[in-house]
């Protein structure tokens, strides 16, 4: 909004930018064509959405992954050593649980992974649609962006909603 009415930017608000232009592999270019295109990418996750999947995932902190790895998301990655080995996974399978050395590493992925691997495209166009729109973004519209997320699909989404549901009591407090 600064930039579309020519006010210009902090020294502090201009870095950070920078920082989420050049973390998303986007244009350094500080201008509103720039800043519409990261918006695509690095707009809001809500809270109900990030913490039922942390909750769903990392069955509510307890997971091994999530106490040894601090990964609360289920994050793979695919590089011998990047992680620790699933003690179920498939033979001849070459992925790990992605570990991290801190949980806001761990959160920081998660949002990058989010807001840009192509498989939640779905879900970063139903956000820009809802914005557009000028609705809220809401967690439960989001989840449909997910179905790639689990291995589970659909019951995956309609499990995550109804997580939200049932909590949303707590999400204020």
């Amino acid at each position: 909004m600064m930039l579309q009415n020519e006010l210009p930017l902090e020294k502090k608000q201009s870095k950070d930018i920078a920082k989420i232009l050049e973390s998303y592999d986007l244009p350094a270019t500080l201008d509103t064509l720039t800043l519409s295109l990261a918006l695509r990418r690095v707009d809001v996750i809500p809270k109900e959405l990030a913490l039922m999947q942390a909750a769903n995932e990392s069955a509510w902190g307890t997971s091994r992954f999530a106490r040894i790895g601090l990964n609360f998301f289920g994050q793979w990655c695919y590089s011998k050593g990047c992680g620790m080995v699933p003690k179920r996974r498939n033979t001849g399978a070459a992925h790990e649980v992605a570990a991290f050395k801190s949980v806001r590493a761990a959160i920081n992925s998660y949002f990058k992974n989010i807001n840009t691997h192509p498989a939640y495209k779905n879900l970063r166009v139903i956000r820009e649609n809802l914005r557009l729109e000028k609705k809220p973004i809401a967690a439960t519209a989001l989840t449909h962006g997910l179905m790639s997320y689990s291995e589970r699909g659909e019951a995956y989404i309609e499990e995550l909603n109804t997580m939200i549901k049932q909590n949303r009591a707590y999400f204020d407090e």
